[in-house]
Order: structure tokens, then sequence, then C-alpha cells
């Protein structure tokens, strides 16, 4: 038997569209740079360093492009902050969208999401045609959460919470999936049911074995 779930939380990037992990290592490669070197980045003082500022809005593209150099150049190659940002927009994909579409039609629908304010809207890209169609998946969710926007990036568990009432659900009664286990933590401490997406044929074959839906 499986639980009955009220709502079905995702993260974006990573899960909606393909890694920016994968962009990393294609740029490792042809830079030279060791591999998950950006990744080695940015987990260094991962609450106040470029990439958790940008996030917050507390520093802008110049900004994070300056302080990431800084901080790659710290650690023995100097990477441009504006290379990675160009990196994070992955592709759509439309099997995540149509699991997206189940859920809503069974339950509840929100999204949280680690954002930039760069590119157009959400979706930090600026390649009008991409942003358009992502934006058409924001435009499905009953409630988004951009960290951008509020100041606050997981894995704070305040912005967990906030989703939970904006959505009027108990924790226990939700499904999240989010493509970093960090970000993981939180929301299964507070009770929810989580999925780490790795790829999107397991994503989708472990949400359906959660939550019992036929998921194409």
């Amino acid at each position: 038997m499986t639980k009955t779930f009220k709502a079905v939380i995702w993260d974006f990037g990573g899960v909606f569209t393909s890694s920016p992990f994968d962009a990393f290592t294609r740029y490792e490669e042809e830079k030279g740079l060791p591999k998950d070197f950006i990744r080695s980045v940015n987990a260094v003082n991962p609450l106040e360093n470029a990439w958790a500022l940008l996030e917050r809005s507390e520093v802008d593209a110049a900004g994070f492009d300056g302080m990431f150099r800084d901080e790659s150049a710290a650690l023995g190659h100097e990477v441009p902050g504006r290379d990675v940002l160009s990196l994070l927009s992955g592709s759509l994909r439309p099997r995540v969208v149509e699991a997206l579409k189940v859920c809503k039609a069974k339950g509840k629908v929100g999204c949280i999401t680690n954002n930039a304010p760069i590119g157009k809207g959400a979706s930090m890209t600026n390649d009008a045609q991409k942003a358009a169609d992502l934006e058409k998946v924001f435009a499905m969710f009953d409630h988004v959460i951009e960290s951008s926007k509020l100041g606050i990036r997981k894995p704070d568990p305040r912005i967990y919470a906030l989703m939970c009432e904006a959505l009027d659900v108990d924790p226990a009664d939700c499904v999240y999936l989010d493509d970093l286990g960090i970000n993981l933590k939180p929301a299964r401490q507070m009770g929810m049911t989580t999925i780490k997406v790795l790829g999107e044929d397991q994503l989708l074959a472990d949400l359906e074995a959660a939550t019992g839906y036929v998921l194409a």
C-alpha cells in the first residue's frame, strides 16, 4: 500500500531541466579543470559564499562574477563567475512535466527553487523562447517560492515551512524532490517523504513508487 499524499513539492533546476552539474562537468573538461571543481568552490563557506549571496539577491551578476573569481582562485584555478552563470539553465524534461500534470490532478503541487536574479523570470535564461517554455511549467504550480525573491534559500528550514503553509498541508503529507541531498535533509526532518533526483528515469520510477501514481 502506498501512502496518500496531499502535495508533491519540487525543486526546479536539475529536476524539470537537465542538471547544471552536467554542464559544469563539460566546462571543466573544456578548460582543463579538476573534476567537480566548480562544485568544490560552492561547497566552501556554503552559507555566505558568492553562490549563497547570489541566490538571496545579496549580490548581482557582476558582484558574483568577481566573488567567484576570487573564491575559485583561492582554490588554485580562477574561474569567471559569469561563465558559471551561463551554465545554469538546462534543457526541459518533457516527461517530468507530464508527471507534474498527473500530480496536480491528484493533489497540490509546489516549487521551491534556489535561483538567481538573472535572465528572464524564474528560469535564469536570456533565451526568450526557452524562458517562455519554462514559464509555462512554473505557471502549473499552485505556489512557487524563489530564493532570489524571498531572500531565504534552501536548506533553510523556513523555506519548506513557508511552502507547507502556502499549500495548507502538513509536511508528513508531502513528497519533496530535489537533486541535492543537503536540500532534502530539512524536508525529511520535517516529516516529508523525500526523493533525491539523479536522473529522469529514476525520478519517475521513485515518484511512482512513492505515490502510486501512474507516470508515463
